[in-house]
C-alpha cells in the first residue's frame, strides 16, 4: 500500500509530459533569469476510472497539441486544497463498463461476472477466484464502502476483493447491512478440470448460496455460529391485503370501523416455527402494528399491491430502529387459482418420495400426517393462502422451501391465548425499556432465568401470549410448584393444588429439579440444538454439528429416562410425579424412538473424522450402505496400493532395497538420490540439495494423477452420501422437534420456578368462571422495579370486584407513583396468567381475555399522527376491543388528567406541613387510600429537576394569583346558579332553552360525523375539509357554552 500511495501522489504533483518534439537533441539552456526546469521521470500514473484514462490518453495522442515550456508558479497557498479536492474527486456515475465506439472485450472471467450478474441483478456477489473472493463493478463500489476495503480498476470493471478465511466474517457485515449476498463457488476443482472437457477454459462457477436477514442463521457455512444472537427472533413475515370498504356487514367494512382485510404468514427459518393470521384492521392498522411488534420480523416481505396506509407503517417499522430488510413480490401471478396451485405443489413434491405400499410403523404416522397437513392448508383462508405462495416463491431462491411443510401450522391467533396490543407491549415494557429499546428492565428479562437460548425463545412467546384457559394456567402453576418443591423453596402440598383428600401423597422425584438442571445446563453449553435440527433439515449442518446436536439430545433423553416416567409400582408414590404437564414433557423429551433413531444416526459417522472435517473417512459404508461411497473408497486404495507397489520396482532398478518415499512441502511420493545417481532421462526432477536430488519417475507422475482422480471422486461420492444423509433426516424432522420444544418448556418452567424462589412471591389464585370478574391482590409489588429499589420499594392493595366496586379513578401528586401502580396491576396480572408466580402476599383473580393500556404521551411523525390523535385512536381501539373480561389502563388521556379503570384512590399526604404552597418540602408515601388528591405539587418536582430558584419561585407566585382569580369566578358563578334557582320559571323561556338544546344535539351529531368520514376517507383533501368543518363546529359550540355561562 505505500508504494501504491506513492504512485497516487506522484499523479497529483507531476507536471503533464511533454508532447513528441521534432528535435532530438535537447534545447540549450535558456540564458532568462527563468529558466525552465527539467520534467521529472514519472514511472507509473493511476487513474481513478475510465474516464480519467481516456482524457490522459487523448492529450497523450492529440496531433494538434503544441508544445509550450512550462514556467514555475509562484508558491500558491491553497495546493493542498486543491489537491484534495482533486483527490476526493467523485467516480463517474458507472464504472462498470468504458464507454467506446469499439465493442468491449471481456476476459474469460468477466464474461462468466456479466452472466451471472444478468441471472442475479439484485444480489450483491462474492465470486470465489482462487484464494479470494471478489466483487466486481457496483458489487465492488458497494463492498468498499460497507466493509472499509480497497476498489481498484481491473481490466473492464472496477473490483474489490477479501480472503476466501475471511467470508463468513464479510458476508455477515454485508447481511447486517441489508444487502441480498450471493457466494459463487467454482463448481469443479483443478484435477477434475484437468481430465474434462472444460481444461482450456475457465473454471465454471455457480451461485452456491444465498443470505439475507432471515435466511442467514440457517444457511451452510454461516448459520449456527452467532449463539450471543440466537434469542432474537429472525422471522420472515410476508403481507397482503384487500380492501372490504364495499362490505357491509357488522363486523367488517367501514360500518365495523375496518377498511381492509390482511393476510400474514411468518417464518422464523432457522427454528421451523411458521405462523398464520387473516383479519380485519382500521384505518391505523393496529392489529397489523401488534403482529409486527409482537413477531419483530428481521425481514418484511410485502405482496403488492398495498394501501398507503400498511405500506408506511411497515416501511416506518424497517426503519432504523429495527433496520430490518424490506423486499417486494407481486401478486400477478396468484391470480384465478395460482395461489393455491403453488402450495399444492409444494406438499406434492413433499410427499412424492413416500409410496404408500412401502411403509410402515412412523413412516405411516408421518404419511397420514402429511395429508393432515395438505388438507390444513387447503382451508386456510384466501388471503394467508396467498401470503403462503409468496413465502414459497421467495424461499425456492434460497432452498428453503421446505419448512413451510415440516409441521403444522400455527395460528395467529387462539382462543387459548391473550394477544397483546401493541400499546400494551411496548407501554407496560413487557420486552424492550422506553428509554433505549434494550431488553434492560423489561418484564421478560426479570421473568427469564432460562438457561438455554431455545427455552429464552420459547419464554418470550409465553410473554406475550399470555394463557386464556383457566385449565392450561392451572397446569403450568401446578409443573411449576412441583419443580420449586423439588427445589425445596414452597410451602406445602397446598401450593401444588392438592385438595385434602390427597394430603397424605408426598412430594415424588426430590431428584427433578436436580436433574432438569443438570440437562438444561448440559444444553446450554451445546449448540442451539433447536436451530441445529432445522440446519440438519435444510441440509446446511456441518458434520461436527450434526454430532452435536444429536449427541445433545440424546444425552438429554437418557438422563431424563431416569425420572422413570409412568415406571414403577402403582404404591409406590416416589415413582411418579403430580404435575400431568411435566409426565407429558418430560415423556416426549425422553422418547424411547428418539433415543434410538438419535443412537442409529450416530452409528452411521465416525465422530472423530466428523470433528476434523474428515468427509471422506467420516461415512460408515457398507455394501448395503451407502453403496457409492463404498466403491469410491474402494477404487481409491486400489490406486493408493497401486502408487505404493511402484516402490518395489525402484529398489530393484536402482539396487536399493531401504529406498523409499518420501513427501517434501506437501510433495508426496519424492524418490531422494545422490546428486552421482544417474536416472532416466524421462524422470522429473521435483527439487534438490547440495547433495541430492529429488525426483518423480513417469510412473509414479502417472499414479499420483490417477490417486488425486480417485481421490476426487471418492469426495463427490461422500458429499452426495451426505447429502442423502441429511435429507433422510427429513422423515423424523418432527419427532426432533417436538422433543426439542418439550425441552423448551420445561426450561421455560425451571425458570419460573426459579423466579418464585424470589422473596414475597406466591402463586396466583383463580376463581371459577361463573363467579363474579375480580381482582384482588394484597401488598403487590411491580415485577421489574422492586428489583432496583429491593427493600424500598411501598406496596399496595388491589380490590376490583364486578358487583361492588370495579372502575376506579387514581389521583395524585406528580412523581406520586400512579403510573407505576397501574402498570403494577396489569403486570401482575399478566404474569399470572403467563403461569408464574406473582410479587404479592397474596393474589385472587379471574381469568381476563385481555390486558388494554393507553398510557404516556407519544406521536407518530411518520405516520402522520399527532399526539391527541394517537391517543384517542388508541382509546377508540380499545372501546372496540374490550369486555367486560378485560382490564383496562387509562392513563393521561389528553392532558391534565389521570384515570386508571380497575384502580381504586391515591394520594400522597404530607404530615409534617399543612401550607397550601405548592413549593414546600413534600413527604411521598406511595401508598394507596381513598380520597381525591388536593394538589399535584407541581413545584415541588421543578425543585427536584433543579430548575433555577428564581423561576420556581415566580412560577409560584404567578399559580397563587391564577388560583386566586379562579376561585372568585367560582364563588361568582354559584351567586348566579343561587339567584337563578329562587327566580320564578316562566314557561315562555323554557322553549328557547329546548330549542339551543336540540341545537347543541344536531351540532354535536354534525361534529362526529365529520370527524369519522374524515378518518375513513382515503383522499387527504377530502378529509382535511371534512377536519376542517368539524373544526369550525367546535369552534361554534365551545363560543355558546361560554356564552351560557
Amino acid at each position: 500500500m505505500g508504494k501504491q500511495k506513492q504512485q497516487v501522489i506522484s499523479r497529483f504533483f507531476a507536471p503533464k509530459p511533454k508532447p513528441p518534439s521534432s528535435t532530438t537533441d535537447p534545447p540549450p539552456p535558456s540564458p532568462s533569469p527563468r529558466p525552465t526546469p527539467p520534467t521529472p521521470k514519472i514511472s507509473t500514473t493511476v487513474s481513478f476510472s475510465p474516464a480519467k484514462r481516456r482524457l490522459i490518453s487523448q492529450l497523450k495522442s492529440s496531433p494538434n497539441k503544441q508544445p509550450r515550456l512550462s514556467v514555475p508558479s509562484p508558491p500558491n497557498p491553497s495546493l493542498h486544497q486543491r489537491f484534495l479536492q482533486k483527490l476526493l474527486e467523485p467516480s463517474p456515475p458507472d464504472p462498470q463498463l468504458p464507454s467506446s465506439s469499439q465493442p468491449v472485450k471481456f476476459t474469460p472471467l468477466e464474461e462468466q461476472v456479466v452472466e451471472l450478474k444478468a441471472k442475479h441483478p439484485d444480489v450483491l456477489l462474492m465470486i470465489e477466484v482462487g484464494y479470494k473472493y471478489r466483487f466486481f463493478g457496483q458489487d465492488a463500489e458497494t463492498a468498499a464502502r460497507v466493509l472499509g476495503i480497497y476498489a481498484h480498476m481491473n481490466h473492464n470493471f472496477l473490483t474489490a476483493s477479501i480472503p476466501t478465511v475471511r467470508l463468513h466474517v464479510h458476508v455477515r457485515r454485508l447481511v447486517s447491512a441489508g444487502y441480498k449476498v450471493g457466494v459463487v463457488k467454482q463448481t469443479e476443482t483443478a484435477s477434475i478440470k484437468a481430465h474434462g472437457l472444460n481444461r482450456g477454459g475457465p473454471f465454471c462457477r455457480g451461485l452456491s448460496a444465498l443470505y439475507t436477514k432471515a435466511t442467514l442463521e440457517a444457511a451452510q457455512d454461516l448459520g449456527g455460529g452467532e449463539d450471543e444472537c440466537g434469542s432474537v427472533s429472525n422471522y420472515l413475515l410476508c403481507v397482503v391485503e384487500k380492501s372490504i370498504l364495499g362490505e357491509r356487514k357488522s363486523k367488517s367494512g367501514v360500518e365495523g370501523g375496518f377498511d381492509v382485510r390482511i393476510g400474514i404468514v411468518g417464518v422464523e427459518i432457522s427454528t421451523g416455527d411458521v405462523v398464520y393470521g387473516e383479519f380485519d384492521d382500521n384505518f391505523l392498522r393496529s392489529e397489523l402494528e401488534a403482529v409486527v411488534v409482537s413477531l419483530s420480523p428481521a425481514e418484511l416481505l410485502l405482496g403488492d399491491p398495498l394501501s398507503k396506509q400498511t405500506e408506511k407503517l411497515l416501511l416506518a417499522f424497517a426503519g432504523p430502529s429495527s433496520n430490518a430488510r424490506v423486499e417486494r413480490a407481486s401478486r400477478d401471478c396468484l391470480t384465478d387459482g395460482g395461489a393455491l396451485a403453488e402450495v399444492m405443489t409444494l406438499y406434492e413434491n413433499m410427499c412424492v418420495d413416500s409410496p404408500s405400499d412401502s411403509m410402515q410403523g412412523s413412516e405411516l404416522t408421518e404419511h397420514k400426517s402429511q395429508q393432515m397437513e395438505v388438507k390444513e392448508a387447503m382451508n386456510l383462508p384466501d388471503l394467508v393462502v396467498e401470503a403462503l405462495a409468496l413465502t414459497i416463491r421467495h424461499l425456492k431462491g434460497f432452498g428453503f422451501e421446505r419448512i413451510l411443510c415440516s409441521g403444522a401450522l400455527r395460528p395467529l391467533a387462539s382462543n387459548t391465548e391473550m394477544n397483546l396490543s401493541a400499546n400494551a407491549l411496548l407501554q407496560l415494557e413487557v420486552l424492550q425499556n422506553n428509554s433505549d429499546g434494550s431488553d434492560s428492565g423489561s418484564l421478560l428479562q426479570t421473568m427469564n432465568h432460562t438457561l438455554t437460548i431455545f427455552g429464552s425463545r420459547l419464554l418470550r412467546h409465553w410473554v406475550t401470549h399470555p394463557l386464556c384457559d383457566q385449565t392450561m394456567i392451572s397446569a403450568r402453576l401446578n409443573a411449576v410448584s412441583e419443580i420449586a418443591e423439588s427445589m425445596g423453596t414452597c410451602n406445602g402440598m397446598k401450593n401444588l393444588g392438592c385438595s385434602e383428600e390427597d394430603s397424605e401423597v408426598t412430594i415424588v422425584q426430590p431428584e427433578l429439579a436436580n436433574i432438569l438442571s443438570l440437562v438444561l445446563k448440559a444444553l446450554g453449553r451445546a449448540p442451539d440444538i433447536q436451530r441445529g435440527i432445522t440446519r440438519i433439515f435444510h441440509c446446511t449442518a456441518t458434520p461436527s454439528e450434526f454430532i452435536s446436536i444429536i449427541q445433545a439430545i440424546l444425552s438429554a433423553g437418557k438422563r431424563l429416562q431416569q425420572l422413570n416416567i409412568g415406571e414403577g409400582d402403582n404404591n409406590n408414590n416416589n415413582n411418579k410425579l403430580y404435575s400431568g404437564l411435566l409426565k407429558k414433557l418430560i415423556s416426549t423429551a425422553s422418547s424411547a424412538n428418539v433415543i434410538g433413531k438419535a443412537a442409529k444416526l450416530l452409528s452411521s459417522l465416525n465422530k472423530d473424522s466428523a470433528y476434523q472435517g474428515d468427509l471422506t473417512n467420516m461415512i460408515v459404508a457398507t455394501e448395503g450402505q451407502f453403496p457409492e461411497v463404498f466403491t469410491a473408497r474402494k477404487a481409491f486404495q486400489m490406486a493408493l496400493e497401486q502408487l505404493n507397489s511402484l516402490i518395489g520396482l525402484y529398489r530393484k532398478r536402482l539396487g536399493m532395497r531401504n529406498l523409499e518415499y518420501m513427501s517434501v512441502s506437501g510433495v508426496t511420493h519424492l524418490i531422494e538420490l545422490s546428486s552421482d545417481v544417474k536416472v532416466p532421462s524421462n524422470w522429473v526432477k521435483i527439487n534438490s540439495t547440495k547433495k541430492t536430488i529429488r525426483y518423480h519417475p513417469p510412473e509414479v507422475v502417472t499414479a499420483l494423477d490417477e490417486l488425486s482422480l480417485a481421490k476426487e471422486k471418492l469426495t463427490v461420492a461422500c458429499r452426495a452420501a451426505w447429502d442423502s444423509f441429511l435429507r433422510d433426516f427429513g422423515k423424523h424432522y418432527a419427532e426432533f422437534q417436538a422433543s426439542v420444544q418439550a425441552l423448551a418448556a420445561l426450561d421455560c418452567l425451571h425458570s419460573l420456578a426459579t423466579l418464585s424462589r424470589n422473596k414475597g412471591y406466591v402463586r396466583p389464585g383463580f376463581v371459577d368462571d361463573d363467579e363474579p370478574v375480580q381482582i384482588q391482590f394484597c401488598s403487590g409489588r411491580h415485577p421489574v422495579l422492586e428489583t432496583t429499589l429491593q427493600n424500598d420499594f411501598v406496596p399496595n392493595d388491589t380490590n376490583l370486584h364486578a358487583d361492588r366496586e370495579y372502575s376506579q379513578i387514581v389521583t395524585g401528586p406528580n412523581m406520586g407513583g400512579k403510573s407505576c401502580y397501574v402498570r403494577q396491576v396489569a403486570l401482575i396480572t399478566l404474569m399470572a396468567q403467563v403461569g408464574s408466580y406473582v410479587p404479592a402476599s397474596s393474589a385472587k383473580l379471574h381469568v381476563l381475555d385481555g390486558i388494554y393500556t393507553r398510557m404516556g404521551a407519544s406521536d407518530s411523525i411518520q405516520l402522520g399522527r399527532s399526539t391527541f390523535l394517537e391517543e384517542l385512536s388508541e382509546t377508540s381501539h380499545i372501546l372496540h376491543r374490550c369486555t367486560e373480561r378485560s382490564l383496562v389502563i387509562l392513563d393521561e388521556l389528553g392532558r391534565g388528567s389521570v384515570a386508571a379503570y380497575h384502580m381504586s384512590h391515591m394520594t400522597a399526604h404530607d404530615d409534617s406541613s399543612k401550607n397550601s404552597n405548592d413549593h414546600e418540602d413534600v413527604t411521598y408515601l406511595y401508598k394507596l387510600v381513598h380520597g381525591v388528591s388536593e394538589r399535584s405539587f407541581g413545584f415541588k418536582v421543578a425543585h427536584l429537576a433543579q430548575l433555577p430558584p428564581h423561576c420556581v419561585r415566580r412560577g409560584v407566585v404567578m399559580a397563587s394569583k391564577l388560583e386566586s382569580l379562579v376561585n372568585s369566578r367560582l364563588h361568582g358563578r354559584s351567586g348566579n346558579e343561587l339567584l337563578l334557582l329562587e327566580a320564578p320559571v316562566i314557561d315562555q323561556e323554557q322553549e328557547p332553552h329546548d330549542c339551543q338544546s336540540q341545537d347543541f344535539d344536531s351540532a354535536f351529531k354534525e361534529f362526529y360525523s365529520n370527524l369519522k368520514a374524515a378518518t375513513l376517507d382515503d383522499d387527504h383533501a377530502k378529509s382535511f375539509q371534512l377536519l376542517e368543518n368539524a373544526r369550525s363546529i367546535a369552534k361554534t359550540l365551545i363560543s355558546r357554552s361560554m356564552q351560557l355561562v
